[in-house]
């Protein structure tokens, strides 16, 4: 065991259940498809890491993906219960530093992880920032249960609200580099993972042609 460890949350990847707002635009198998290729990237950002991983699932566990690690299912009602649940029992099993991240990020990297696991050195928390006012990752040293209570989940003020917060109870915190993800047909083309992947242009244009 490790002092430090990695939440990786992740959603079941099922047809109509997986990046809804997307399928607005490319339809449900689109949407599956791309969500499809967001987890493999999370899989890749964290398979090097020599750092504990528990991975949950918000449905059902997976044995196929994050093979050999401790996997899970996530509880609560919403997404904040889900994580302050996950962090509740990473440092009630003896972890020190605990960093989350979401599994929709086109862009992240083993970099992202390790950065926020080393701001958690001289701060308590640390968020990376997602474009859209959100975050795609939180860390901290122990639980601060305020961060996950009665928050504007998937709003564009939830972020400024929550450092708000951290700052008038004195929690210290640090802000990694800004990361987009892909919650639109907006984003996934202005996405350097959408223009570099071919294959999967080809598979979405495909399914829209089948569409009409």
């Amino acid at each position: 065991m490790t002092k430090e460890l990695i939440i990786v949350f992740v959603k079941n990847i099922k047809l109509g259940k997986v990046k809804t707002r997307l399928a607005k635009s490319i339809g449900n198998q689109g949407a599956f498809e791309v969500y499809s290729e967001l987890v493999k990237i999370t899989e890749k950002a964290t398979e090097n890491l020599s750092i504990d991983k528990r991975i949950y699932f918000s449905d059902a566990i997976i044995d196929t993906k994050w093979e050999n690690h401790y996997k899970t299912v996530q509880e609560g009602v919403n997404l904040g219960e889900r994580m302050k649940n996950a962090f509740i029992k990473g440092f009630k099993d003896g972890y020190e530093k605990i960093v989350l991240i979401g599994s929709d990020l086109p862009d992240i990297n083993s970099n992202h992880i390790e950065n926020g696991l080393q701001a958690l050195n001289n701060n308590n928390v640390v968020f990376g920032p997602a474009i859209d006012g959100g975050y795609y990752l939180i860390g901290m040293t122990k639980i601060q249960d305020f961060i996950f209570d009665s928050k504007p989940w998937s709003e564009s003020n939830l972020l400024e609200i929550t450092l708000d917060e951290l700052q008038q109870n004195s929690v210290s915190f640090n802000l990694l580099e800004p990361l987009n993800d892909i919650d639109t047909f907006e984003d996934l083309e202005a996405s350097s993972f959408y223009k570099s992947n071919i294959e999967l242009q080809q598979r979405i244009q495909q399914l829209n042609d089948k569409a009409y």
